[in-house]
C-alpha cells in the first residue's frame, strides 16, 4: 500500500516540528550571543547553518560547536598538586624581585599580565638556543634524546611515517629498553597508522604511546574540531624544546622548495619545569590519569637545584586553548603587538587573525611602527590561503608591508618586537589557534635571541617577493568571490 498524501493531523504534527526545530535554532543562537560570547564571524556563520537548514543544522552544531562542553571534558587538564602550586609560587617570587620596574618597567608589566592570565611560569635562569633550520634541530634534538637518563616526555600534533620519524622512532625505543622513561603522545590527526608496528615495539620496550582525541571516541563531539597542535619535548627534566617543528622529513628544510622552513628553541634551565607541566597536564587528560607527586617523583620530573647557573635568559611559557576562557596565545600577540615601538616581524604560514589582533597589527602600522610579516607564496589549506590574501590586502592598505615566501613553505610561527620581545612556538596567527586548538609558545626577553631572530626574519626576505597593493587590486572578480567566501569559513578550516 502506498504511503498516500499526508493528512491534516500529519501537517499539523510537521508544522509543529518545524516551528520547534527554529525556536530551537533561535535558543542556539542567542546562546552563541550571549552565553558563548561567540566573534562576529562565527555567529553569522551559525546564524546562516541554523535558519537555512532547521534541524540538521542544530545537529551539526552538537558536532562541531565549541564551548558549552568545556568545562566538564577539560577539567582534568587543571593540575591541583601542591608541588606544582609550590613551583607557581617560587616563578611569582622570582618575578617579584628581579627587576624593579624602573629598571624595566614594561617587562616586568608584559610579564606579570601573562602570568595573570594564563599563569605562564616566569624564569631568569635559562640557556635559549635559536634554530631557524631544520637539519640543525634535529640534528641537536636527537642527540640529547640518545643522552637520555631518566625520562622523554614527547608531545606532537603530526609524526610523520618517513625516514626522519623512523629515525625517532628507533631512538625512542632504544631508550627505553635502556630502561629510560618513555611517554609519547601524538594527536590522533596527525599519527600516520604505518608507525603502529614502531609503537609496539616501544609499548614492548616498557615505553608508553597515547592519542590525543581518538576519532573512534569523539566521532559524535565538538571535540573533534579540538586538536593538540603543541610541539613540546622535555629530557631528563634538563632539557626542553618548544618549537613549530612536528616530526617528518619535510621539516628538515634545505633548498628543495617543498621543503618547509620553521623555528624552534631549546631551553636548558628553570622553563623546563613548565614544559614538564604542560605536559602532564595534557597527558593526562589523554590517558585519563593525573598526575600526583610525592617527594621522590617530585624530584625527579621537577628537579630544582638553586645553586645551578644555566644563563641569563628569560623566558614564560604560553598556553591555550579550549580550556581557558580568555585565551592567554591571543593576549600574548596582543601585548607583543602593542609593546612594539619601531619594528615588529612576524613569520606565519596563516594570515587570519582575530578582529582584536587585526586591529592592533593595523594601530601598530598607522603609529609608525615597521610591521612585516612574511606568509606563503603556495597554498597549504586553500580556503586559509584565500583568506591570509585577503586580510593581506587589508593591512596593506594600512601600512603593513607583506612578502610572499618562494623558499618553499613557510610554517615558522614567530613574532619580535624591537628586538627583543619574542614568540617561538605552535600558534598560528589563525582563529583555529586562537580558538580551537591546543598551542604552546615560548615568550622570551631577551636582546640576544631578539637580535638572532630579526637577523634570521631579515635574511628570509631575500627569499620573498615583497607583496603590492597594485598586485592585489589587479585579483579578478571570481578570486575576490574566493577570498570572501574563505575569510568567511576559515575559521572552521
Amino acid at each position: 500500500m502506498g504511503l498516500g498524501i499526508i493528512g491534516p493531523d500529519a501537517a499539523v504534527v510537521l508544522y509543529f516540528i518545524r516551528i520547534a526545530l527554529v525556536l530551537i535554532s533561535i535558543a542556539i543562537i542567542l546562546f552563541l550571543i550571549f552565553v558563548e560570547r561567540s566573534d562576529s564571524r562565527s555567529v553569522a556563520i551559525w546564524t546562516a547553518v541554523m535558519l537555512l537548514l532547521p534541524g540538521i543544522g542544530i545537529f551539526v552544531y552538537l558536532c562541531f560547536g565549541q564551548t558549552i562542553y568545556r568545562g566538564r571534558h577539560f577539567a582534568i587538564k587543571n593540575l591541583t598538586d601542591e608541588n606544582l602550586f609550590r613551583i607557581k609560587e617560587e616563578s611569582l617570587n622570582e618575578l617579584s624581585r628581579t627587576k624593579t620596574p624602573a629598571e624595566n618597567g614594561e617587562e616586568i608589566r608584559f610579564a606579570k599580565s601573562m602570568m595573570a592570565t594564563g599563569n605562564a611560569l616566569y624564569s631568569t635562569n635559562n640557556k635559549l638556543d635559536l634554530f631557524s633550520r631544520g637539519a640543525e634541530f634535529f640534528s641537536q634534538m636527537f642527540s640529547d634524546l640518545r643522552g637520555a637518563e631518566k625520562f622523554i616526555h614527547a608531545e606532537y600534533y603530526i609524526i610523520r611515517n618517513d625516514k626522519l620519524s623512523n629515525e625517532f622512532m628507533d631512538i625512542l625505543i632504544e631508550r627505553a629498553k635502556a630502561g629510560v622513561e618513555v611517554k609519547l603522545m601524538v594527536d590522533a590527526i596527525g599519527f600516520n597508522g604505518g608507525l603502529n608496528k614502531k609503537i609496539k615495539q616501544l609499548k614492548k620496550a616498557s615505553g608508553e604511546f597515547e592519542l590525543f582525541h581518538r576519532a573512534a571516541t569523539v566521532l559524535l563531539s565538538p571535540k573533534k574540531n579540538n586538536r593538540n597542535h603543541r610541539k613540546l619535548m622535555v629530557i631528563d627534566g634538563k632539557i626542553g624544546y618548544v618549537s613549530g617543528f612536528n616530526i617528518g622529513d619535510e621539516y628538515l628544510g634545505g633548498n628543495n622548495e617543498s621543503k618547509w622552513r620553521d623555528t624552534g628553541l631549546r631551553i636548558e634551565g628553570y622553563s623546563v619545569m613548565a614544559i614538564n607541566m604542560r605536559f602532564f597536564m595534557d597527558w593526562g587528560y589523554a590517558s585519563g590519569r593525573r598526575l600526583y607527586l610525592d617527594a621522590e617523583s617530585g624530584e625527579k620530573y621537577f628537579p630544582t637545584d638553586e645553586s645551578a647557573q644555566y644563563g641569563c635568559d628569560i623566558m614564560q611559557l604560553i598556553s591555550g586553548g579550549p580550556d581557558t576562557k580568555n585565551n592567554p596565545i591571543e593576549l600574548q600577540y596582543l601585548k607583543i603587538i602593542s609593546t612594539a615601538k619601531k619594528t615588529l616581524f612576524i613569520h606565519t604560514p596563516y594570515l587570519v587573525p582575530s578582529d582584536n589582533v587585526m586591529k592592533c597589527l593595523i594601530l601598530s602600522a598607522r603609529s609608525g611602527v615597521d610591521v612585516r610579516v612574511i606568509m606563503p607564496d603556495r597554498p597549504d589549506h586553500l580556503f586559509v590561503f584565500w583568506a591570509s590574501i585577503m586580510n593581506a590586502g587589508e593591512l596593506m592598505k594600512n601600512g603593513v608591508r607583506i612578502y610572499r615566501y618562494k623558499g618553499g613553505f613557510v610554517h615558522s610561527k614567530t613574532l619580535v618586537a624591537d628586538a627583543e620581545y619574542c614568540s617561538v612556538g605552535s600558534a598560528n596567527l589563525d582563529q583555529r589557534s586562537m580558538t580551537l586548538n591546543f598551542e604552546t609558545n615560548a615568550m622570551i626577553y631577551s636582546k640576544r635571541i631578539g637580535e638572532q631572530m630579526q637577523k634570521a626574519f631579515l635574511s628570509d626576505l631575500d627569499r620573498c617577493v615583497e607583496y603590492s597593493q597594485k598586485e592585489y587590486d589587479m585579483l579578478t572578480k571570481w578570486q575576490n568571490l574566493k577570498m570572501s567566501v574563505a575569510r568567511l569559513f576559515s575559521p572552521w578550516a
